[in-house]
């Protein structure tokens, strides 16, 4: 009776336990060498449970490019989890819609570096808009704003 109410106890506490118990993704970031933004983006997303291993290239438009990120739209590094290419300070929200909504995208970019995004200094001027861009021509439309 007693180890009853042990599994059942355990199973009760594995059913609500929180995110930050899980396994944390993993991600692989490719970054300039020079880039402070991407090492405060990496520390943000570890804070938010990621696994970032940070690569540093000097071919991080060609990275960009290669996964379908336009070229008018890139941030300021590429990250890559599960299949999917996240683009700029990209909300860990926003990566975590992606990853569980799975949609039919290459992946997401915030282009360029705006104040107050994560990894950003400064305050927020205004809203995110994130954008979804896939390999097979389509036009960039807006994935998410925050």
């Amino acid at each position: 009776m007693m180890k009853s109410i042990r599994t059942a106890a355990t199973l009760a506490f594995a059913a609500f336990a929180p995110a930050a118990l899980a396994a944390p993704t993993h991600a692989i970031l490719w970054k300039n060498p020079q880039c402070s933004c991407c090492e405060a983006y990496a520390a943000y997303m570890k804070a938010h449970g990621f696994d970032i291993a940070l690569k540093p290239t000097n071919d991080l438009t060609q990275i960009s490019a290669k996964a379908g990120v336009p070229a008018d739209m890139e941030g300021c590094h590429t990250m890559f989890i599960d299949g999917y290419a996240f683009d700029g300070l990209v909300p860990a929200d926003i990566v975590r819609k992606v990853l569980a909504e799975r949609p039919q995208i290459a992946g997401v970019t915030l282009p360029g570096m705006p104040t107050g995004a994560p990894g950003m200094p400064g305050t927020k001027a205004g809203p995110l808009k994130i954008y979804a861009f896939t390999k097979d021509g389509r036009p960039p439309f807006v994935y998410a704003v925050e």
